[in-house]
C-alpha cells in the first residue's frame, strides 16, 4: 500500500471549491465508509436501499468520484 501526501487545504479553499453534502448524504457516506452495505445503511437510516443508492450517486456526481474507496477516503478527510 502506498500513501500519497497532500498539502492541507485552507478552509477558504475547501469551501470555495467543494460542493456541500446534505446531512442525509453525509450520514449515508458515514455508514458506507464504516463498511456497511447499502441494505444495512438503509435499515439504519430507515430508508429503502434505492434511496441510499440515490444519495451515493449524488455524492459521486457532486464530487466527481467513482469508487467506494474514494468515498471512504472522502469520509475520513471530512471527519465523518
Amino acid at each position: 500500500m502506498s500513501l500519497t501526501l497532500v498539502a492541507p487545504q485552507t478552509e477558504a479553499t475547501t469551501t470555495a471549491t467543494a460542493p456541500t453534502l446534505a446531512p442525509r448524504e453525509q450520514e449515508a457516506l458515514r455508514h458506507i465508509a464504516a463498511g456497511c452495505t447499502y441494505l444495512q445503511t438503509a435499515r439504519q437510516m430507515g430508508l429503502s436501499k434505492h434511496t441510499v443508492d440515490a444519495y451515493l450517486r449524488r455524492i459521486r456526481a457532486k464530487l466527481n468520484i467513482s469508487t467506494t474507496a474514494e468515498m471512504t477516503r472522502l469520509a475520513i478527510s471530512m471527519g465523518l
